[in-house]
This record gives C-alpha cells, structure tokens and sequence, in this order.
C-alpha cells in the first residue's frame, strides 16, 4: 500500500533511494520522465500540440526530460523555459543541454509572458514542484494567470500543480490542472478538497522506489486503490449457506425518510449479506415488505419514529447493525439510540442522524468502543467536533477523535479518509464527482455494515466498503454522468465485484 509522505521528505528519499541504487539523481529524473510520458501516450493523441512549460527546478527538470521523450515519441512538442539562467539545478540544466537541436524551445521573459499566444492541445505544468513554501509572484504567478485563462485546452500537472504545496493549504492562486500526474505517491495535499479545482483527476504512477524507502518516513498515511482491497476479501467455499454470510440488522427509518433505511438494506444485501432485517416505525413497515420483499421487517411500535418500545429479544442473532438513516433526530430517536448502544454489542456503523444525535450528547460518546464505525459527512463531522479552518485541521481532529473514543471514524467526501484508534489514516483513491447526490451515504453504510456481518472484521470491512463503494458509483456513472443517483450505485455493486475479481 502508498505512503503519503510529507513533501519535505522528499529530497531525503531520492538520495537514499540513489545511494542504495547506484544510480544517479538524473537517472531517478528519467525514471519519472519515462513513467508520465508511459501514462500520456495511453490518453494523448500524437497529433495533440503540447506544450510543456518547464521552471527552473527539478520539476523543470521532469518537464524537460518529459518534452524530450515526447518529441522522440512523434509528439507534436514545444518547450518553454521559465527562470532565472543562474538559478537553475543541476538535474535541469543538463536536461537544457539534452534537448533536441531540433525540439522548438522558448525562454520566457516577463514581457513574453504578458503578451504571447499559445495555440495548444494540452498543457504541461512542470513550472514548480513540491518546494513550494510561499505563494506565488512575480513571472511564475504572471505564467500561471495566463495558463489557467486558456480555453479549449487539456490541463496537465507533473506530480503537483505549481502553486500548490505539497503539506499545506493554498494561499494566493495556482495551476488549475485537469489531470495531476503524481509520482510513486500522492502528495498531502492533493487529499484537500480545498484543492480540487487545481488538482483535477489524479493518477499516481510509480517511479520504482519501493516502499522500504518510503516507510522510513511514514506519517501512517496510506493511499488505498483497488490492488490493496483484493486481498482483504474474504473466500467462501461453496457449502456456504446464508449464516455464513451474515445476518445484520438495519436501524432507522421515520415518517416520510423510509428511503434512507430502505436503500441501506438493499445495499447490504447487494454486498453479499446472507440475511438483512430492517427495524423501523410502523410507519416503514408496509413500504419495505412491498418495496424490498428480501428483508426481513421489524416494528419498534411506534408510528413515526423509532422509540424505546422496539423488540430487544433476538439482538444477539445478528452479527452486525447499521444504524441512523433517516431516523431523525427527535427525542424518542434519541432515547432509542442510547438504549440501543448499550443493548447491541455487536460491531455496528453510525450514520447520518445516528451521529447527529451524538453530536448532542457527548456523554453518550463514551459508549463507543473499537468496533463502532462512524460515517460523517464533514458537516456532521463539525457538529461532532466542531468548526475547522481547513481539511488539514479537520484531517487531524478526525485522527484524534477516532483515538480519543477507540472508534473507526469514515470521513466522507473525494479522498474518503478513515481513520483507526493507532493513530493511522487511509485515503480512498475510487470514487467521483457523480455520487455526490442524495442516499449515497446511506449505501455505504449498508455495504460497510454486510462486511461486518460477514465477518470481515472492522478494518478488512471498512477498506473494502469505502473501496467497493466508490467503485461502484464509478461504475454506475459512467454511462450516467450527474444522473448517477443513490439507486444506481447499489445497482452496480455486483459489477464491482466483477472488476476486483471477487468471488
């Protein structure tokens, strides 16, 4: 699995991965040249006119080595050159000197800047690299300004978008990439949601440093993508039967918010649960035996929301619950899920209103324990733990909330984080902008909850749920766009497994 490791580290890591190599740092160079340009010819037409503007660091340095191996490629290449001459590395003085007699390449003053025209396809931004500690000025903030107001044209960034830094919030202004090409792992920051109109879609692609040099400077962070899922999985022989694959109850539900639990159980037994029963007012009863018939329907015997007068024997026949959508937030909803926490000791996940009213109540926080999970949005998050001034800051109260209560807490949103009581934090890499509608979260909390009862155990499940989650919603988009809604994402649950080979 990645490491995401801190930006200033960096420099750190590429010498002792050189020394241990007996290479050199300009072989490192090519190494990531010949990656970015592997990944550009599998999306990039040889009759696109590219244009790769190159600063006068070692991301310059790529861009130039990038430029190079292009133009050998057939590519329709333009190199132009930003910096002071006396500036530059060493790494990216001699990729100057490599450069094709033949390869058009440009260096750009100030005055150039203001008053040139580009006629380009795509966009190459290899201007400044994870060194960046201030904002940007001068040539490189003028160069950028000028970028970003171009049309029609495909946005490229290697490894990170100039302007952007590697371990901190943006201040002031940067590339605004379509595609950010990161290599061997994904920056801090390109994890913030504050950047994702400059980072765009990212791909990491590996450089050949293996992680025996990345764990030496671990932040126990780690970027979680589909080879690390598969292996989480868990096999069933073929005299399996339905106990074997779980039994989990679904709690939620209350007058005009039945869909909320409804596609929850669905999800759930989309993910493979071998029984799913659904405990909610009277009101749902009727709506879930008509609209869901493979679940099983409970009545807390109250008519529009759940209360304390809910069935409590038979808890213990259930391996897993999932509790809190749509159940509102009333005082009997409250009652209830108190009662409950205490009542049901299996592993459980909280959601939506389930987390809501803990945010009300902070003793009953205490109740968690190592096998609760916890799915908030960050609006929900911030009601538990209050406002943050930034996703870094949010990032390090989910950290420390998740260690405070010994629970797993699933910060939702692009880059799902989870994080774990030891303190380590998971990024998701599946996912995109199409699930961000209504009923979504209610899926994950379904399929979270059908791995738990499988007997996944809590991290195995949660990994593969958040996953398999954001896999799915790739899948049911992607001949949907925005039309993607909640419903479809459980359609595509089967196909999911399909694409990780699951049994």
């Amino acid at each position: 699995m990645l490491e995401i490791i801190s930006g200033t580290a960096v420099k750190k890591l590429d010498t002792d991965f050189i020394a241990e190599k007996g290479i050199t740092s300009h072989r490192l160079m090519e190494n990531a040249a010949q990656a970015f340009c592997d990944w550009f010819e599998s999306n990039y037409h040889r009759n696109d006119k590219v244009g790769i503007f190159c600063g006068p660091g070692n991301n310059g340095g790529d861009g130039l080595a990038i430029g190079r191996l292009l133009w050998r490629k057939g590519y329709d290449v333009i190199v132009f050159l930003l910096g002071e001459e006396g500036k530059v590395s060493a790494d990216c003085r001699l990729n100057r000197e490599l450069l094709p007699d033949k390869l058009p390449a440009i260096s750009m003053s100030a005055d150039d800047i203001a008053h040139m025209e580009f006629d380009l396809d795509v966009v190459i931004d290899a201007i400044l690299g994870v060194g960046v500690n201030r904002p940007l000025g001068g040539d490189f903030l003028g160069m950028i300004t000028k970028l970003n107001a171009l049309t029609h044209v495909s946005r490229v960034a290697v490894d990170i978008p100039t302007g952007v830094p590697s371990d901190e919030c943006l201040e002031g202004d940067a590339f605004k990439a379509d595609i950010t090409v990161s290599f061997q792992y994904p920056k801090f920051s390109l994890m913030f949601p504050e950047h994702a109109g400059y980072v765009g879609i990212l791909h990491v692609v590996s450089i050949g440093i293996g992680n025996k040099f990345m764990r030496q400077f671990s932040q126990n962070k780690f970027y979680l993508q589909l080879k690390d899922v598969v292996s989480r999985h868990l096999n069933f022989s073929r005299f399996a039967h339905k106990g074997d694959f779980g039994r989990v109850l679904l709690v939620g539900g209350s007058y005009g918010s039945i869909g909320a639990i409804r596609m929850c159980a669905e999800a759930s037994l989309r993910t493979g649960s071998g029984l799913a029963a659904c405990l909610v007012p009277t009101c749902g009863v009727q709506v879930l035996q008509v609209g869901l018939p493979e679940v099983q329907v409970i009545s807390s015997n109250s008519d529009r929301s759940l209360s304390l007068a809910y069935p409590k024997e038979g808890l213990d026949r259930y391996d897993a619950a999932g509790i809190g959508p749509g159940m509102g937030t009333t005082a009997d909803a409250k009652e209830f899920l108190l009662d409950f926490i205490k009542t049901f000791k299996g592993p459980k996940v909280l959601d939506a209103d389930a987390i809501n009213i803990l945010a009300q109540d902070k003793e009953m926080q205490e109740y968690l324990g190592e096998e609760d999970v916890l799915t908030p949005h960050v609006k929900e998050f911030e009601r538990l733990v209050g406002g943050c001034q930034n996703h870094k800051q949010r990032l390090a109260k989910a950290r420390e909330y998740s260690r405070q209560y010994g629970c797993v807490l699933v910060l939702k949103g692009a880059h799902t984080c989870i994080s774990f009581p030891d303190g380590t934090q998971y990024f998701n890499s599946s996912g995109n902008k199409h699930m961000a509608t209504g009923g979504a979260g209610d899926v994950l909390t379904g399929m979270i909850t059908s791995f738990l009862g499988q007997g996944y155990g809590v991290k195995n499940a949660v990994l593969c749920g958040v996953y398999q989650h954001g896999l799915a919603g790739e899948i049911a988009s992607e001949d949907k766009r925005r039309g993607t809604i909640a419903s479809d994402i459980i359609k595509a649950i089967p196909k999911s497994y399909l694409a990780l080979d699951v049994d």
